[in-house]
């Protein structure tokens, strides 16, 4: 694997081939233009039994459940999770830049097994191999609105995606699912439907948010480790939204500004449940909640707006 230091220079170099990506439909799904553009070496992506797969929609919880995964693995050693930015640590299986920037398949590439994966994929479009060669996925849920929100923030931040326009038309393109990665309701409804079906662990944003003690014991005991109680309790302080939130290692500080614009809204911004309240108007919020109502009926799915 590229040391951390070498694909941070390779973005520090190649930051004139950054802009604001158009979505193309991949398989009837709206991806950045490059993924879409290099989307055969990622359907035909090979994975090893020994994968671990982190899957959410945008801004569910990914890099929280990254760093708790990469935290239990490390066995609660800070210092060896510290060894390298998230994105290194876990490479995104289909981020495509335009080269000379490696993409998340040639990174993984180099990255001895077992390996851990980060995904937004809705499950249609995971590879194959991932599900032949049954391999363990952590999928992350975020209630509709909250999840919404930070991404209408992250995608005034991140000079990569499309414009987010203004915030009473960028809610209508995620109720229509014309937003990248497509649409919420079909995302966390097709992982929930086929969780019988192949080993995923379904975790709830609000319910890590509201006990992360015994949430982190539900990935422990998915992933098979024991670790004593002391160890179980330094991952739930590590990863606190405000030490991760102060970590380079962890807050995508390293990413240049031409991709991430942190002085327009940090990476890590709140972090709650409820903050939607700050941002829905009582007409905006009825005619979500209608709307949700009609595409979450029989799903069986429940999620909290508060905790």
């Amino acid at each position: 694997m590229a040391a951390p230091k070498t694909y941070t220079r390779v973005l520090q170099e190649s930051q004139d081939v950054f802009h604001r990506f158009p979505l193309q439909l991949v398989h009837g799904i709206p991806l950045m233009e490059p993924i879409a553009q290099q989307w055969g070496p990622i359907e035909n992506f090979q994975a090893w039994p020994d994968d671990l797969l982190i899957s959410t929609y945008p801004k569910a919880g990914t890099t929280w459940m990254q760093e708790i995964v990469d935290l239990i693995l490390v066995r609660g050693e800070v210092e060896k999770a510290c060894r390298a930015p998230t994105h290194i640590r876990i490479p995104f299986l289909e981020i495509c830049s335009p080269p000379p920037v490696p993409s998340g398949v040639q990174q993984l590439a180099n990255v001895p097994p077992p390996r851990v994966i980060k995904t937004h994929l809705p499950f249609q479009l995971v590879p194959k191999s991932f599900w032949e060669n049954r391999c363990k996925v952590i999928y992350v849920a975020r209630n509709a609105k909250d999840n919404l929100v930070s991404y209408y923030f992250f995608d005034q931040m991140n000079k990569t995606q499309p414009e987010p326009g203004p915030w009473e038309l960028y809610l209508q393109k995620f109720m229509d699912g014309k937003l990248a990665w497509g649409s919420w309701y079909d995302h966390v409804c097709g992982y929930w439907a086929e969780r019988a079906n192949h080993r995923i662990l379904y975790v709830f944003y609000e319910d890590m948010k509201e006990d992360p003690a015994r949430e982190i014991r539900r990935v422990i005991d998915f992933l098979e480790v024991e670790l004593p109680p002391e160890v179980v309790e330094k991952i739930v302080q590590q990863t606190s939204f405000q030490i991760m939130k102060e970590n380079p290692m962890a807050n995508y500080s390293s990413i240049p500004s031409v991709i991430f614009d942190q002085t327009i809204s940090p990476f890590m911004r709140k972090g709650e449940v409820g903050d939607w309240k700050n941002h829905f108007t009582v007409a905006q919020s009825e005619a979500f909640d209608a709307h949700y109502q009609r595409r979450m009926e029989g799903t069986g799915m429940h999620f909290r707006t508060q905790i």
